[in-house]
């Protein structure tokens, strides 16, 4: 008798034995004929890639369409959050070129204090002032950007090809997404329906009041994050995952995702070694009978390629975006800042300074430009004038600086909220989009009290963020 039949080791195959208790030999059932699930992460990364990139991955995950099931929260999850990884990745590509100046300005100050240094030495032990002004001459700022021009011009062309190289914006979304069909189509009618409130509630309270304190996977990692709902939303993945997999004709369950956080995996002896936890596995299997996989997106691809010999053949290239994007929007999905929107500005304070900072870097002057910057009852023209400066490459992002995806104006064909304003209102000869634009409540009646110094370059920020985001 083997070890893995020794009745002890049966009954806890999901904490002894690899991978659940599942032999590696069983992996290629899992692709032809298992329950695929696809993790928010995974369904979002399509939008993170480069259009290449992009086709590639849709090809693939065709060869297994026929096995897709999609979670209602997971959908849910998908469709809310498309807007925000186009936003969050126009940000930081947006604002690459401030961040590169900024890094070679912090070089420049090294060199700067070097030479201060010899300078100083010269001084005190040579009296040399004819060595101390040939080193004036020579390291300054000018001939300092001298030299570095050719690898400014480098990083930032660099820079501005990946962001020419990204065809989606954030306008994509409410008019002509190209993503949304292609996973529409990949699932069919394969999509679960919508769960009743009371099964919701009821689960949240199973998961905030029971399994959460005691670190019962997944999810439990979320816990005391944003609003209740905001918490459970694995855990409500992982629920409708056990009600599928009920099904006597379910044999087996792949999930795919990206999260790798410890709430869905255990972390072992050594530093990266972890493995999905066992708990996973054994709920599994004593809720419903069926045996579980769970892959990271790049080991799933691989699988594809190796076990249904796809028409299209991913390259080492598409293998290291894959990775790159799973790991982008995981990092988002995980780093516990809510993003900043039209419907909960008003509520949301800025860290300290960040809306001065953004006020200077929108070339605002006055007085009375500052003082909303500051007041407690401008938030919504606060976060607006963050993220327009962040996203239009005005300044560097900070690092605990939240997503925002605030606008003073928008171009469509339907008004996004009953008090916004057609682009009418404002001033001809002001306002460059007046015939097909809808414009904030808050921002009009900044742009009537303010006066022109101020009144004009906010009007020119908000055009360029309506002309970026077309």
């Amino acid at each position: 008798m083997g070890q893995a039949d020794l009745p002890l080791v049966e009954q806890f195959r999901s904490w002894i034995l690899p991978d659940g208790g599942a032999r590696e030999a069983d992996r290629k059932a899992f692709f032809e004929d298992a329950v695929v699930v696809l993790d928010t992460n995974v369904l979002l990364s399509l939008y993170e890639y480069n259009p290449a990139v992009r086709n590639q991955v849709l090809a693939a995950l065709k060869q297994i369409s026929e096995h897709l099931w999609l979670p209602y929260q997971v959908g849910q999850e998908f469709v809310r959050g498309r807007r925000r990884v186009i936003i969050a990745r126009s940000k930081e590509l947006g604002g690459a070129a401030v961040v590169i100046d900024r890094h070679l300005q912090q070089a420049y100050k090294a060199v700067e204090a070097a030479s201060g240094h010899v300078k100083h030495l010269l001084k005190k032990y040579a009296n040399d002032d004819a060595a101390q002004s040939i080193l004036d001459a020579t390291v300054n700022q000018a001939t300092f950007k001298s030299l570095l021009a050719e690898w400014q011009d480098l990083l930032k062309g660099h820079a501005k090809r990946l962001k020419s190289d990204h065809d989606l914006l954030p306008s994509a979304v409410e008019s002509d997404d190209p993503v949304l069909p292609e996973v529409a189509a990949l699932f069919g009618d394969r999509i679960a329906p919508p769960t009743d409130y009371a099964v919701v509630q009821q689960r949240l309270e199973e998961a905030v009041s029971f399994r959460f304190p005691n670190e019962i996977p997944p999810g439990f990692a979320d816990a005391g994050k944003g609003k209740p709902l905001d918490q459970v939303g694995d855990y409500l993945v992982w629920a409708e995952i056990l009600d599928m997999a009920a099904d006597p004709e379910v044999k087996r369950v792949l999930f795919v995702s990206a999260d790798t956080k410890k709430d869905w995996y255990e972390e072992l002896d050594g530093k990266d070694a972890k493995r999905p936890w066992p708990q996973l596995f054994e709920e599994i299997r004593q809720r419903t009978g069926a045996e579980l996989r769970i892959e990271q997106p790049g080991q799933f691809f691989q699988g594809v390629e190796e076990f249904l010999a796809p028409t299209i053949e991913l390259t080492t290239a598409t293998y290291d975006e894959i990775d790159r994007a799973a790991e982008a929007v995981a990092q988002r999905s995980t780093e516990g800042l809510p993003a900043v929107r039209d419907d909960n500005a008003h509520a949301a304070v800025p860290p300290d300074g960040l809306a001065v900072e953004a006020y200077r870097a929108a070339g605002l002057t006055t007085r009375a430009a500052r003082q909303f910057a500051e007041s407690e009852r401008r938030r919504h023209f606060q976060w607006w004038l963050i993220g327009a400066t962040a996203e239009l490459g005005f300044r560097a992002p900070a690092d605990e600086e939240p997503l925002v995806d605030v606008c003073a104006a928008v171009r469509s064909k339907v008004r996004p909220a009953p008090e916004w304003h057609p682009g009418t209102v404002l001033a001809q000869g002001e306002w460059p989009y007046r015939s097909d634009t809808w414009v904030a409540p808050w921002f009009v009646q900044l742009v009537r009290e303010l006066g022109e110094t101020d009144r004009l370059p906010l009007q020119r920020l908000a055009a360029r963020q309506v002309q970026s985001r077309a």
